[in-house]
């Protein structure tokens, strides 16, 4: 019953990994595919009561691969940890099928209560490298997370968001159209840079003010112009015409 999805775990990394060459290599040479392997077992034992044994499991595990998962987390079919070193999963963790995750990332909780405390991944999401999520709430089907981003509220279906705090950067795909496979969870394609668009609203707010602030000084020097001849530029017409 534990290695019953071996043979799905390993043919997912050789579909997401165009570096990996063939099934003896994943299972020999892939951190992230140990550790799943040994959270399984772990998180059985767990199940049964067999908690300190658990705990001794994911302790060996995590001092081979670098990849600490809580054998009280629940991980569903096809999870691909790639590189994987320093990805931390909570206790409370749920993680749904088809889920990626790169080096880094975290899935810690935010409270010292026990209960649920940590996040839900739903289907198919992918957590770019140094990403933290971080407490109980739900990232929703398909959604994206960009490296180092750090998510500390709900995560709608289908967008990605990046940034600290992360917000949407991409748009939600349409119902019938499936969400590609985005390495690192980071758009470096189309999607445009937040950042940089502020930027240049704020390059063009600067501009206007500039050419405001030349205008007032040019009238003020006018003013200023004026006001030292003696009457004025009134009293010149006055005296011409006279």
């Amino acid at each position: 019953m534990i290695f019953k999805n071996l043979r799905d775990d390993i043919a997912n990394v050789l579909r997401l990994d165009p570096a990996a060459r063939s099934s003896l290599e994943v299972a020999l040479c892939y951190p992230g595919f140990h550790a799943v392997v040994a959270h399984r077992m772990a998180h059985w034992l767990w199940q049964r009561g067999w908690l300190v044994l658990a705990r001794l499991l994911s302790t060996v595990s995590r001092s081979i691969t670098g990849i600490e998962i809580h054998p009280g987390a629940r991980i569903g079919r096809r999870l691909f940890i790639d590189h994987g070193v320093g990805v931390v999963i909570g206790e409370t963790t749920e993680i749904g099928d088809d889920v990626t995750l790169y080096q880094g990332v975290t899935l810690g909780g935010t409270s010292l209560q026990r209960g649920k405390r940590h996040p839900t991944l739903d289907d198919n999401v992918i957590i770019g490298a140094g990403a933290k999520v971080l407490g109980a709430f739900t990232v929703g089907r398909g959604a994206r997370i960009g490296a180092n981003a750090v998510v500390l509220s709900e995560v709608p279906a289908g967008v990605s968001v990046a940034g600290i705090p992360a917000k949407i950067i991409g748009e939600r795909p349409k119902p019938e159209a499936a969400a590609p496979f985005l390495p690192y969870g980071t758009p470096c394609d189309d999607t445009p840079d937040p950042i940089a668009c502020q930027l240049s609203v704020l390059h063009g707010e600067v501009a206007r003010l500039r050419a405001r602030l030349a205008a007032l000084e040019e009238e003020r020097e006018r003013q200023a112009l004026g006001a030292s001849i003696p009457g004025g530029f009134g009293a010149d017409r006055r005296s011409v015409n006279e």
